[in-house]
């Protein structure tokens, strides 16, 4: 055991000698996580979701611009034209809106679906469109109450000190029997660093082996009384310690800095990221071990660890890709990982729904490393 710790120990110590080093496990990844979680962060928190809406306001009245207050009010997120291809609905009120409703007409707000948009969102905007309307019709019978006048006297200043006033009664709509998808920061946090903890220890890993196999480091520690199994487990345990340090750096980022909200789920987020770190330690040793090229090692590290973020989710939300490739993600250590990962800081669940993504995470480590011991040469 102790000649483990201690294989352990000094590659760690050798990885933070290397300056570019703390470019990858730390500078690189920040600024990914930053970007992407700008990029997605969207309006509101995901679990009570603003769906993106644009509205054609065609009434030059008073009413027109109420009722996109309204709906601003109801929870939506208002878009700019410039951007109407980001619209999950469009909602068009008619030129004679105000003159209709203020002579007792009917009215008609044109809704249209886009094609290619998210049915989750679509469903929301038009329950809070009849939301929006319900309210506007109370607002007016409110106004028409207290001025004791006809509806089509009402000014838009009595209007809006109805629509000022507090309601007696509030409504707090979230999404039910569905997770919502994750956004902003509490989406790239988790999968950055999924992505460049995978990343990192498989190239560390596989670099180290593969460089010091061609040097005869191996060869000559063979010497002293270690095993080729003690030899693959110190090397595992350094790159785990190497993830620990990544882990722990950008837990206290993303909960001091960034805002995302770990609440008591600290405990199981950090030991599904340290199995996570045991796979991508256990499989950088075993491609060390198989190629002797440190340039192959490198090459073939960084584009598996791609493909298994891109499929696995670090680079968008499952919930919005395919069938297809939510199916593949299952086959993936990145997609179980950040299956249980949502679970605890976007959907804020306990350690229960984390228990399974994280025996599979077990079982995809326990396969890397006895792999590794299998091929691990001298």
């Amino acid at each position: 055991m102790k000649r483990i710790l201690d294989i352990g120990h000094n590659d760690l110590r050798l990885f933070f000698k290397s300056k570019s080093a703390y470019i990858w496990l730390f500078a690189m990844p920040l600024a990914f996580v930053y970007f992407m979680g700008f990029a997605n962060r969207g309006p509101g928190d995901p679990s009570n979701r603003r769906p993106p809406v644009l509205v054609e306001n065609n009434d030059t009245n008073f009413l027109g611009r109420a009722l996109l207050d309204e709906l601003d009010t109801q929870g939506m997120w208002l878009l700019d034209p410039t951007n109407r291809e980001s619209a999950a609905r469009m909602i068009r009120i008619p030129e004679d809106f105000s003159r209709r409703v203020m002579a007792g007409e009917q009215s008609k707000v044109g809704f249209f679906k886009r094609d290619g948009s998210a049915k989750s969102d679509a469903m929301l905007i038009e329950v809070r469109l009849v939301r929006a309307l319900i309210a506007m019709n109370s607002h007016l019978l409110e106004a028409a109450a207290q001025t004791d006048n006809a509806p089509e006297s009402i000014t838009e200043e009595q209007l809006r000190e109805v629509m000022k006033k507090p309601n007696p009664v509030a409504l707090d709509a979230k999404f039910a029997g569905r997770k919502p998808v994750p956004s902003g920061f509490a989406f790239s946090l988790p999968g950055n660093l999924v992505l460049y903890l995978l990343m990192n220890l498989m190239i560390f890993g596989g670099a180290s082996v593969a460089a010091e196999r061609r040097n005869g480091v191996i060869r000559r520690l063979m010497v002293h009384p270690v095993t080729n199994l003690e030899l693959v487990m110190g090397k595992i345990y350094g790159l785990m310690l190497l993830g620990a340090v990544q882990i722990g750096f950008f837990l206290v980022v993303g909960k001091l800095v960034l805002g995302v909200n770990l609440g008591a789920n600290v405990p199981a987020v950090t030991l599904t990221l340290l199995v996570l770190a045991w796979v991508g330690g256990s499989l950088g040793v075993l491609v060390g071990s198989v190629f002797a090229s440190e340039d192959r090692v490198v090459g073939l590290c960084v584009l598996v660890s791609l493909l298994m973020g891109a499929l696995g989710g670090c680079w968008w939300p499952l919930e919005i890709a395919p069938p297809t490739l939510q199916k593949i993600a299952l086959f993936l250590p990145t997609g179980w990982a950040l299956k249980g990962l949502h679970q605890l800081i976007s959907f804020g669940s306990g350690f229960g729904p984390a228990v399974i993504p994280l025996i599979v995470l077990l079982v995809f480590g326990l396969s890397a490393n006895l792999l590794a011991a299998r091929f691990f040469r001298s």
